[in-house]
């Protein structure tokens, strides 16, 4: 009985080991080509524009910024980034991070997470 296990075992793992290799070369080819395999400090080539900017500048510029690009700030997603373009062109460019709160859906607890991250210029 012992000896019959050491074959299936390697076949299991020569088996495995072949469906992982499929599963990359056919996600390749299938547009799957946004795995990034860094490790460490390494920042992952699809960094979004905003993200770069944040990391070079410090802060995101709310009165610059797309939809998309407030969309990726902490406690801001797409409904509430477009509610902020919305209110930008409505009213113009903020004087302050404070008219944020003039946005629906922001608040002082939020403007306080966004202070790290966002600024007016």
């Amino acid at each position: 009985m012992e000896r019959r296990k050491f074959p299936v075992l390697l076949v299991s793992l020569a088996v495995c080991f072949a469906v992982f290799l499929a599963g990359l070369f056919f996600g390749r080819r299938m547009g799957r080509q946004d795995f990034d395999w860094t490790f460490g400090d390494e920042i992952p080539a699809s960094t979004t524009q905003a993200t770069e900017e944040a990391v070079q500048e410090g802060k995101l510029n709310v009165n610059e910024a797309s939809a998309q690009e407030l969309a990726e700030l902490p406690g801001i997603g797409t409904v509430l980034a477009e509610r902020i373009v919305e209110y930008r062109t409505a009213y113009g460019p903020f004087q302050s991070l404070e008219e944020l709160c003039g946005v629906d859906g922001i608040g002082e607890k939020r403007l306080e997470e966004l202070r790290d991250y966002a600024t007016v210029r």
